[in-house]
């Protein structure tokens, strides 16, 4: 049975889609399953902002295909693991738990390393080098939980 793990920020279309595509770049996607989604429902069936395309394609991976959709309470029950960016995300997907188990799977990604914050920027109302910083913040933390869902 495959382990699956999602990746969620507020509009899927800057931080979950690279965080999607970057932790999918390091496993094995027989074993893994790897998805994003946004706590807000602005961007749904869209592809993921340009900045984040030009920067994961910089990185090899070509995220262009994924296409952005809204958090649900049914992810508690499909997902293993919820990776959130930032803390206004986190509680509002704590707010759709049902149960203790539920919370127990909502993780901040950053909590996976030590860069002395825990929360990733939105880099959507800046220039390419957020974009660029996203990047290396969520790269760091996915080859964390890679080895260790490995």
């Amino acid at each position: 049975m495959k382990t699956k793990v999602l990746m969620v920020c507020l509009g899927n279309i800057c931080r979950s889609p690279l965080a999607e595509g970057v932790l999918r770049s390091k496993i094995d996607e027989g074993a893994i399953f790897v998805d994003s989604a946004g706590t807000a429902g602005y961007h749904v069936g869209n592809a993921p902002d340009k900045r984040s395309i030009a920067v994961a394609l910089k990185h090899g991976i070509d995220i262009s295909h994924q296409k952005c959709r809204k958090f649900s309470a049914n992810d508690f029950q499909e997902f293993d693991v919820i990776y959130v960016m930032d803390l206004s995300n986190f509680s509002n997907v704590l707010r759709l738990a049902n149960s203790r188990e539920d919370e127990k799977k909502v993780k901040l990604l950053l909590d996976e390393v030590d860069l002395g914050f825990n929360e990733v920027p939105d880099p959507y109302y800046g220039g390419p080098d957020g974009f660029e910083n996203v990047y290396q913040m969520v790269d760091m933390a996915c080859e964390v939980i890679a080895q260790k869902l490995s």
